[in-house]
Parts: C-alpha cells; sequence; structure tokens
C-alpha cells in the first residue's frame, strides 16, 4: 500500500500543501483548528507524522491520566472499547491524555476492586465496566476520599459514591427489546430472558424493563423464568437448546447481557429464524453474522464512541472544577440494528 505523502494530507484535511507543511514543520501564525484539521487527516489517512503533529499540538497542554477497566480481554466487544478509548485519548485537544487499560479476567468483586485500588496514585480519573458489589462500592469510596473519581460504565455500580454513570438508559433498553419482540413475533407465546447474574445492574434494569413492557403493553405474551447464565457462551447455549426443544410456542427470546453468542449458535443449530425474535446487546462479528444470516432480528448497540468522548471530556472537567456534591447519570440513546441496516450490506 503506497505510503500517504502531504499532497495526500493536504487534500484529506481541506487545506493547501503550504499550509500542511507550516503544521508539520511547526511554524508559527498557524490557527489551532488548522492544526486540528490536519491532525484528524493525518490519523484517518495514516500519515506517518500523525504523532509529532499530535505532540506540537498538545505540547503545551497539561498531562491527564485515564484509567479505564474492562471486563473479559480476549471478547471483541471489549477489545472495541479499548481500541476506541485509544482513540478519543488521542483525538482530545484539551490534554495529553494517557490512558491506562486494565481487564477484569473474572465476574468476582474482589477482583475488581483490587483493579481498581491498583490505580489509586497512578491515574487523575477511572471509568470501570463491572458489578455492583460492597466490596466495589468501598474501593469506589476510598478512591474519591483520595482524590480520584471513578465513573461507571454499561452497567451502574457504586451509586451515590461514583461520580457518575454513562451508558444507555438500561431500563428503557429492555422495554425497547421488548417492543420489538412483541411486534415482530409471529403470535404471542412464550418470552424469555438471559441475564449474567443479579450482580449486575444494567443486566436486573433490563431485565425489569423488559418485564414491565409485557406487563403493561403486551399482557397476551406469557414470560418465562429469567435465566442466569453468568455471562458465559457455553451456559446460554445449553440454556437456549433447552428452552427451545421444552417450549415449541417460544417466539421471543433476549440476551440482556453476556453470553449472546451461545444463543445465536443454539438458534442457528436448530433453526429458530422466523420462529424466535432473538435480541441482542452489543455488536460484535458474532452479532453481525446473526444479522447477516437472520438468525438475529435486533442488536442494541452503545454509542461507545461517543460515550468514550463524553467521558473524557466530563472527566477532565471534573479535575478543573472538582468533584460533583450529587453523583448523576448520562444516558446515551441505544442505537438498533437490524438485517436491513446499510452498514451489513
Amino acid at each position: 500500500m503506497k505510503r500517504p505523502t502531504i499532497a495526500d494530507l493536504a487534500q484529506a484535511a481541506g487545506l493547501s500543501t503550504a499550509t500542511v507543511d507550516r503544521v508539520l514543520n511547526g511554524r508559527s501564525n498557524v490557527r489551532e483548528e488548522t492544526v486540528r484539521r490536519v491532525h484528524e487527516a493525518a490519523e484517518k489517512i495514516g500519515y506517518h507524522g500523525a504523532n509529532a503533529i499530535r505532540y506540537r499540538m498538545l505540547a503545551d497542554r497539561p498531562e491527564f491520566k485515564l484509567g479505564v477497566v474492562l471486563q473479559k480481554p480476549r471478547h471483541a466487544f471489549y477489545q472495541d472499547m479499548q481500541q476506541v478509548f485509544e482513540a478519543e485519548a488521542r483525538a482530545c485537544t484539551l490534554r495529553r491524555v494517557q490512558p491506562t487499560m486494565r481487564f477484569a479476567d473474572s465476574s468476582q468483586p474482589e477482583e475488581l476492586a483490587e483493579i481498581l485500588m491498583s490505580l489509586r496514585g497512578r491515574v487523575d480519573a477511572i471509568a470501570a465496566t463491572g458489578l455492583d458489589h460492597p466490596l466495589v462500592t468501598q474501593a469506589v469510596q476510598d478512591l474519591r476520599a483520595a482524590g480520584i473519581p471513578v465513573y461507571a460504565m454499561l452497567s451502574d455500580f457504586a451509586q451515590g459514591v461514583r461520580e457518575s454513570y454513562f451508558g444507555t438508559n438500561n431500563l428503557k433498553v429492555g422495554r425497547i427489546a421488548g417492543w420489538f419482540i412483541s411486534k415482530l413475533a409471529p403470535r404471542p407465546g412464550k418470552v424469555g430472558v438471559f441475564i449474567g447474574g443479579s450482580r449486575f445492574h444494567g443486566h436486573e434494569l433490563r431485565e425489569t424493563g423488559f418485564r414491565s413492557f409485557f406487563r403493561d403493553a403486551a399482557p397476551e405474551f406469557r414470560m418465562l423464568e429469567t435465566q442466569i447464565n453468568l455471562e458465559t457462551r457455553q451456559l446460554t447455549y445449553e440454556a437456549t437448546v433447552n428452552l427451545l426443544n421444552r417450549h415449541d410456542d417460544l417466539v421471543g427470546l433476549y440476551v440482556a447481557g453476556g453470553g449472546m453468542e451461545g444463543a445465536i449458535q443454539a438458534a442457528r443449530e436448530m433453526k429458530a429464524a422466523g420462529r424466535v425474535v432473538l435480541i441482542v446487546n452489543e455488536l460484535t462479528p458474532e452479532s453481525q453474522a446473526g444479522l447477516q444470516d437472520h438468525t438475529l432480528s435486533i442488536v442494541l448497540r452503545t454509542p461507545i464512541r461517543s460515550l468514550a468522548a463524553d467521558l473524557i471530556a466530563q472527566m477532565i472537567a471534573t479535575q478543573e472544577r472538582g468533584m460533583a456534591e450529587t453523583p448523576g447519570q448520562r444516558f446515551f440513546p441505544a442505537e438498533v440494528l437490524t438485517p436491513e441496516s446499510d452498514f451489513l450490506r
């Protein structure tokens, strides 16, 4: 592949070659907005001098050390989250953001609390995904006392102690999943739901919204007992096969947390498309393939890029003006993806 030239960079930035040359050589009398445009274009086309432009642009900015704690280091969704946070850190022009990434291998609260505390003294703020548990809350409280705010992402935890929650309105996401099943199902029948466990606050809210929708708006459907899958593929696969074998009138299934790969595999093998409306959260290679072959009906996706950009900006603002007396929430509308979504074609 041909290496991008200055002319390519100028075209991508919509500027003259002379202007781009002034930016690259650090000459004076270049507006900050122009430098930003050149940097964004350099990142987009893979220009070799992108890092040098960024360094020059941020040379007089103070450093901001960001800790990010994610789950499942080998899972495609969390790998994507890591890449998005690193990209948004590079793109931030408010500070020289230096991200430190950590992953929890298990869903044990002890591990998450230990990872959070290991970042004390190393970062200015922490954004984390994880379960709600007294051990986690205590770690967040200790970090807050040390001047390090912690932000919950995707699934809320340590309410009243963490600085803010950034993610979808999970209660509403559950109701959206219920609405789609009620409208897409071939007839009224039984409906199932999977959650990772009772300590995942976001899963419980999705389950609550899901059930409340059918209770309020579609009572002709019958809700089955909630399945706990511990966010594992194999458990979800086995439980989905069992549900499909036991209930000929199963018409809808919602995987409110992890483990969706098992449900997709089971539905595909048992040729459940058309009979069962299957809905999951987040786009991964497996869920994209499920949409493409119509095993999946709907994917409800969190807008991770917008979340990461807004969260980094909020963290920097908090460092400047101090932590909030009343912790808040920042909701992002879930994106609805179907087999007809343009990007799948």
